[in-house]
């Protein structure tokens, strides 16, 4: 860290400040400068230094189950690439890809009914997403801009709301429970992994299409990253939990917005079943940087690759 006693000293205070901010609306975060010193510090201080050999742009996968703390953790990140090694740090989330409701409408009639939920390979504007991508990563970088998708109305909101990326950033977050998803082998695509895959799926049109779309399209997204981190949850069970959590958080953050029953919590996380169990029990292979996460959703180890 350049200078590190004042940076260290700025770092934390930004991040006690921004942790306090997030409190509001969940539970108290425990142990915060060992949280600090034990897993956000080393993995800047890695991205850092990789940043260095060439000081090209840095695509960051940052890559966990739904409510596994994906964006609080980025946020950090930022702040801590920002203050400690003074780097251009920019963040989206591939749920921001999203098609746009009428999009998934005609896929819905044209493919399968299933393709009108948002969420799996196939319901991102992957054409968009590459190109962006791409931008960031040119040594000539043009301004761009990064599609915003609002989940209270399922739908992408209007140019004007996009964020906009006007400098070249030297590291980008890309963050998204299926970043850096590999496909399955066809013979594991037979049997239903849950209710929904049995009754809406029972011709496979929907999983045997996901499974295309990583298999091309997203793999050529993902080759663009150049370290992953994976946040590894306990188990699928924690998934609804900490979604349940999230859905909690926005009542009270977003006046009025629309927000989802614990019954239509659980039909839509069955949509991302197979994917994130499929990373949960792959995934650590590949990925740079694991942090595991316990049961209570404290970080609980660190291992790198």
């Amino acid at each position: 860290m350049h200078n590190s006693k004042v940076s260290y000293h700025s770092i934390k205070k930004k991040y006690l400040k921004f942790l306090k901010s997030q409190e509001v609306v969940s539970e108290p975060f425990r142990d915060k400068l060992g949280q600090l010193n034990n897993f956000f510090l080393p993995i800047s201080e890695k991205i850092h230094r990789n940043y260095l050999n060439n000081k090209k742009t840095k695509i960051i996968g940052l890559t966990g189950g739904q409510g596994s703390g994906k964006s609080t953790i980025s946020q950090i990140l930022k702040i801590i690439l920002k203050e400690g090694f003074n780097l251009n740090t920019v963040i989206f989330s591939i749920d921001d890809f999203y098609k746009t409701l009428q999009e998934r409408k005609a896929m819905s009639k044209k493919i399968n009914p299933l393709f009108l939920t948002r969420g799996v390979p196939g319901t991102h504007s992957t054409a968009l997403l590459l190109k962006c991508l791409n931008n960031l990563k040119q040594k000539n970088f043009k301004k761009l801009s990064i599609p915003k998708f609002d989940k209270s109305i399922d739908d992408r909101l209007p140019k004007k709301f996009w964020q906009n990326i006007k400098t070249k950033p030297d590291i980008v977050i890309f963050e998204g429970w299926c970043v850096g998803a590999f496909p399955q082998k066809n013979k594991d695509l037979i049997a239903p992994i849950n209710v929904l895959e049995k009754e809406k799926d029972k011709k496979r049109t929907w999983r045997n299409f996901v499974n295309k779309e990583l298999k091309n399209r997203y793999k050529k997204i993902f080759k663009l990253i150049d370290l992953t981190i994976f946040l590894k949850i306990p188990s699928f069970e924690y998934v609804y939990k900490w979604r349940l959590l999230q859905e909690k958080k926005l009542r009270i953050t977003s006046k009025g917005k629309k927000t989802m029953s614990n019954k239509q919590v659980k039909n839509f996380i069955m949509f991302y079943e197979r994917i994130t169990k499929h990373m949960l029990k792959n995934f650590s292979k590949k990925a740079k940087f694991i942090i595991n996460i316990d049961n209570s959703h404290r970080l609980k180890s660190l291992k790198f690759n």
